[in-house]
């Protein structure tokens, strides 16, 4: 991808989101950081000096269209980059309705719904969309239910939305990364009750290495889906 693309990119506070930011923000290019709020707005902008924020919060999708009209939405947009996620484990008989609504909103509805109100941006300038989705988007395993459906949606709605605007020009990627050092997995070994080694899982630089190198990748060829392992 050309040098000072427009890149909007969710989850840009922490884990691979926050390395993919910084990569992007060293190289000159122009970053549009989503925020679900104004304060967390403010941290993002004196993080990455000269970025733009997007206020909306991911949790209540039917929302964002109304928080983007008070706000002044980028001309142009050379990709949309969703890396932000939530994860609530639980096996099917433990797991509330709100557990399931809230996991399903931010990982698959809000991604939905920022894609359909980015659209014509990403089709007038033969954009990218990636998904950062996970393991769990492709293989569901006890007591990951809600979040493992929430990513296999995600797969479902990158592998359509290729489709349907292969003819405009727009890519579409899907990148499943294994566990991640990130607060998220800190998260996730405190909810599975073990000890959390940040050096046992793969480093946020490296999936950002590959997420920079499909975004890069000449238009002669398109990357679809990339899954990226854990190598210790």
């Amino acid at each position: 991808m050309a040098g000072m693309a427009t890149h909007v990119i969710t989850g840009a506070g922490s884990g691979i989101g926050a390395a993919v930011a910084r990569r992007l923000h060293a190289r000159g290019d122009e970053l549009v950081l989503h925020a679900r709020d104004a304060g967390r707005a403010k941290d993002l902008a004196a993080e990455f000096p000269g970025a733009r924020t997007l206020v909306g919060d991911l949790a209540e999708p039917d929302r964002l269209s109304w928080a983007f009209s008070h706000q002044t939405l980028p001309d142009r947009v050379d990709s949309l980059l969703h890396i932000a996620g939530v994860v609530d484990l639980g096996g099917i008989g433990e797991l509330t309705p709100k557990s399931w609504h809230h996991q399903l909103g931010v990982n698959l509805v809000a991604p939905a719904e920022l894609t359909r109100l980015l659209l014509p941006q990403l089709r007038a300038s033969r954009g990218h969309v990636l998904f950062v989705n996970s393991g769990a988007g492709l293989n569901a395993n006890a007591g990951w239910g809600a979040y493992a459906a929430s990513k296999h949606g995600l797969k479902a709605l990158a592998d359509a939305l290729r489709q349907e605007e292969h003819a405009a020009g727009v890519r579409v990627t899907s990148v499943y990364p294994g566990r991640t050092a990130s607060p998220m997995q800190a998260k996730v070994h405190q909810q599975e009750g073990k000890e959390y080694d940040a050096g046992q899982w793969i480093d946020p630089e490296s999936v950002a290495t590959t997420i920079l190198m499909a975004l890069d990748l000449p238009r002669d060829a398109e990357v679809n889906d990339l899954t990226v392992r854990p190598g210790r």
